[in-house]
């Protein structure tokens, strides 16, 4: 039995992975919510959440807080790290 064209043509194309549309839900900063207004360099355990296993501080767009609270944290973390509540480089 011989096939024809037209019975390729008629089979629904699979649809490629797209990568535009992918959804991402938008983090939101948890000093705005908690309307923290000191984020505190004595305060290890929470910088601790903000900082790498290398030790490098981790940007905004992966912890989800704005611009405002970044900067105060790369603050805090570097002031904990001179006084040595947290090390400079990760085991």
């Amino acid at each position: 039995m011989l096939r024809r064209s037209d019975d390729r043509t008629k089979r629904p194309k699979k649809k490629k992975f797209d990568s535009k549309e992918k959804f991402f839900r938008k983090k939101s900063c948890r000093f705005c919510l908690d309307k923290t207004e000191v984020i505190d360099y004595k305060d290890a355990m929470r910088l601790k959440r903000f900082v790498t296993e290398k030790g490098k501080i981790m940007p905004n767009r992966l912890t989800g807080n704005c611009a405002k609270h970044q900067r105060k944290i790369a603050v805090a973390v570097k002031r904990a790290r001179y006084v040595a509540l947290l090390p400079y480089v990760g085991d």
